[in-house]
């Protein structure tokens, strides 16, 4: 198992490597000036210039690329051309508020797309399955900026049971820093009012991100299940008398979950970039908003560290799912 995790860590190498080359040669050829923008807005053009050879602008691509590639072997993002620090200083501030989000996205979408899909599959309650499979249309088509008003407007401006926007409300001190999430770091200091208001703060983007995710992993679930339940050692389970209970679960189910992994591992991908029109929805302040000030401000070493990052993170999420694989299937074996 070691070495088959340092071959695919060798295998991302070219992966990244290849995500530079398309976000640095993107970002190069974007309309707009980015010396313009690092300068002041009243800077002469002489000025400007000046920046623009301050930042290495002038010269030729690849010797931009090059330089850049030479900071990121130490682990040099390059700094922010609006905040003018540090891009992972900024990132380690804002990363923790995506974090928190997709976590909680994606333990509403196990803990909801899974069970629909189960009792979807198991070929019963035929009307429940009509029911959800419209759901599970709705939900995929249904954009994230479209859920995500709808809900405020239903359970901010109608009911009034659930804030607006925000990590926290505004009497409320943020807990701690241990984590950068919230709700576990008001739960390490036992701030218990601070983790209810950043819980209650949390549900809403949480929920418009998983809305769609929800639907996507119910469907494979349920396919998934309707394949597995017409194999063999299922029907020799029920004819040795096994409860329907224990043939769903203990045999069905767990030889279901290898595609639906797949399918999980994937999504992290949805997950990243819904987070940039959900956070700026919610005013949620994580790493999407930061991307969204970047793209539009033309700070390129902001998108770059954004973009690369991403793909980091991609990149690691469907390695750990290779390895859930060998503890779901034990047939899987990897050398």
């Amino acid at each position: 198992m070691t070495r088959y995790i340092l071959h695919r860590l060798l295998l991302a190498v070219p992966v990244l490597l290849g995500v530079t080359v398309i976000i640095f040669t993107l970002t190069y050829v974007l309309p707009g000036d980015p010396a313009r923008n690092a300068a002041d807005r009243y800077a002469t053009p002489e000025q400007v210039e000046a920046v623009r050879q301050r930042l290495g602008l002038d010269r030729p691509f690849h010797e931009q690329y090059l330089a850049y590639l030479g900071r990121l072997a130490r682990l040099d993002l390059g700094t922010s051309l609006e905040s003018r620090q540090p891009v992972v200083a900024d990132m380690a501030k804002f990363l923790p508020a995506t974090f928190e989000l997709m976590l909680m996205a994606m333990a509403i979408t196990v803990a909801v797309g899974i069970p629909l899909g189960v009792l979807t599959g198991s070929g019963r309650r035929s009307g429940a399955n009509s029911l959800i499979r419209f759901l599970s249309v709705v939900g995929v088509g249904m954009p994230v900026f479209w859920s995500g008003l709808l809900l405020q407007l239903f359970f901010f401006g109608k009911l009034g049971w659930l804030p607006l926007d925000g990590r926290l409300g505004s009497g409320v001190t943020p807990p701690p820093r241990l984590t950068g999430l919230y709700t576990l770091d008001a739960l390490v200091a036992g701030q218990w009012r601070t983790f209810a208001d950043a819980l209650r703060h949390l549900v809403l983007p949480s929920l418009t991100l998983s809305f769609a995710l929800v639907a996507s992993i119910a469907r494979i679930t349920h396919s998934s299940m309707l394949e597995v339940m017409r194999q063999d050692y299922v029907r020799t389970a029920r004819a040795k008398g096994l409860a329907d209970r224990a043939v769903l679960y203990r045999h069905s189910l767990k030889n279901a979950l290898v595609p639906v992994l797949t399918t999980i591992g994937l999504q992290v991908g949805f997950l990243l970039a819904g987070s940039v029109l959900v956070e700026n929805i919610f005013s949620w302040g994580g790493i999407g908003t930061y991307a969204w000030s970047g793209i539009f401000r033309l700070d390129i070493p902001v998108v770059m560290g954004v973009a690369l990052s991403t793909a980091v993170i991609f990149v690691l999420s469907n390695l750990a799912i290779d390895v859930l694989y060998t503890l779901v299937d034990p047939r899987i074996r990897y050398r």
